[in-house]
Order: structure tokens, then sequence, then C-alpha cells
């Protein structure tokens, strides 16, 4: 299992709910809304974008992926890239998520734009697509 997903962020200022973690430090749950504008940095500290979004696969009630926008000026041009949800590692210290991969890798990642959103599903290819890359399993297995 991701650490995204069995650890949380400290305390945060939106007063977002929160459960605790019996079997580690930080809390287990967390709102989605909490995660969103998190920074994503890489193993370096460079920091790659931002979480816009986090995306459920509302039939199973598994996150899918994290959309992190990254580049343009004042959200204008910004490229956005599907993130597998087990490719983030929630650093709850830093209040960010750690992406393994540097600033390069971006020049040819699978990506999108604002208007043309990926379902990501198993039934399309760029779910495969988007995994591989990022040398992740797919969230659906």
């Amino acid at each position: 299992m991701n650490p995204a997903m069995t650890s949380g962020a400290q305390a945060v200022s939106n007063g977002s709910p929160m459960t605790s973690n019996p079997s580690g430090p930080g809390p287990r749950l967390m709102t989605a809304s909490t995660l969103e504008g998190d920074p994503v940095i890489n193993l370096a500290g460079d920091t790659l974008g931002k979480i816009d979004e986090i995306m459920l696969d509302v039939p199973t009630g598994r996150v899918a992926y994290a959309v992190m926008s990254s580049g343009g000026f004042l959200g204008m041009g910004d490229k956005l890239f599907a993130l597998p949800w087990r490719a983030l590692t929630l650093d709850p210290v830093r209040k960010c998520f750690v992406l393994d991969a540097d600033k390069q890798r971006f020049e040819q990642a699978p990506g999108f734009d604002k208007d043309h959103w990926p379902s990501l599903s198993e039934v399309d290819g760029m779910g495969l697509e988007v995994a591989s890359y990022w040398g992740t399993a797919v969230y659906w297995e």
C-alpha cells in the first residue's frame, strides 16, 4: 500500500476532517481538499508542480490518480499530468508529495490540457500508458 494512503499531513489550517492512524504517525484518512494545492517535489527537492485534483474511481472507491499542474504563470499555460497515486508519497513534515522523478522526466511524460481530461480507467489505453511511464501498477488491480 502507498504510504500516501496511510500517513498524512499534520493538522491543517483549514480544519478539514481527519482521523488518526493507529499504525503510524499522522492521520490515516484526510479529505481530498486538504491535499489539493500541496506541492509535488522530487528526491532532490526540486518543485515539480502542485496537486490540482484527486480523481476517484467512484464504483471501486479507490483513488485513481492525482492531477499535478506544472509550468505556466498564474494558472495560464499550465500542463496537467496524471500521476498514479501509488507513485506519490506524502511527506507529512514538509506537507508535500514526493515523486521519484527529475524535472526532465516530464518532458516526455504523458500530459493533458484542461479541456481534455483522461479517464485513465482500465478500458482506455492511457491508464496503462501512465502507469507504465511512472513504473507503477495500474490502480484497478
